[in-house]
């Protein structure tokens, strides 16, 4: 998830970095911004916060920093402090608002099931062909209403390329079984990395869905089972950190 990926401008960065350097001047925004891009890179999410809030001292109004800062707090397990940051985002930079899934995310996690269902339904006008946005609202709506509402208000999507995506939809919708997901997972000879992929979302879904409907158990196999298929997207944080979650104690049905 989703199609709006985050990245540094490295390049961009560094110019400015070397300009800074040759100039004599330590720890400049620049500087403090590539550090904090590095110290995420390695999982250092603690170290990148100090100097993405270092960044933030020096120029309160800088809206990047706040959209980096509030990943970094997730992956971090701050969900509080994550909400707070993608808010700030999107108060200084309210056109970017339709494409904060990451937002979404991180209402949920924080039991801001209202919030996060407006924010999907909100992404949809950005990109209308996302299962996971879609399931998503379904499990912000389905904490709030049930799952039977949740499956009935679901956001149409008939496109989504990715295996295995439309299976995972229509198991929200309610025409297919888990065991389905799990299957066109696996079909076609998937290359190892393909595969690993595949499994990682639908493990991922297939658990968050179990918990939605309150089976504990089923639910924590399927995250646990997702961590293990790791990839180098912010998704893969996200099951992480859920995962964590669970093994403390800390998701409530």
């Amino acid at each position: 998830m989703f199609r709006h990926l985050f990245g540094f401008a490295f390049l961009f960065v560094w110019g400015a970095i070397l300009a800074a350097r040759v100039n004599g001047q330590e720890n400049s925004i620049e500087e403090l911004t590539l550090r904090a891009a590095q110290a995420d890179q390695r999982r250092e999410f603690d170290l990148a916060i100090k100097l993405l809030s270092q960044v933030i001292a020096k120029d309160p109004n800088l809206a990047d920093t706040y959209y980096r800062r509030g990943r970094a707090n997730f992956c971090a397990g701050k969900i509080t402090e994550s909400v707070a940051d993608f808010d700030k985002y999107v108060e200084l930079k309210p056109d970017s608002e339709s494409r904060q899934w990451e937002r979404g995310i991180s209402y949920y996690h924080a039991g801001e099931f209202a919030k996060g269902a407006k924010q999907f339904e909100l992404y949809q006008t950005y990109h209308d062909q996302d299962v996971e946005n879609s399931v998503w609202r379904y499990l912000c709506v389905a904490r709030t209403d049930g799952v039977e509402k949740a499956q009935a208000n679901m956001l149409p999507i008939d496109a989504d390329r990715r295996i295995p995506m439309m299976a995972i939809y229509d198991l929200y919708r309610g025409t297919k079984k888990p065991e389905d997901v799990i299957k066109v997972a696996e079909a076609g000879q998937p290359i190892p990395t393909e595969l690993n992929t595949r499994l990682f979302y639908a493990h991922l879904y297939l658990g968050l869905w179990h918990e939605a409907a309150g089976r504990t158990d089923e639910a924590k196999q399927h995250i646990l089972e997702a961590e293990k298929h790791k990839i180098g997207h912010y998704m893969w944080d996200v099951a992480h950190m859920h995962a964590q979650r669970l093994r403390a104690g800390e998701v409530k049905q």
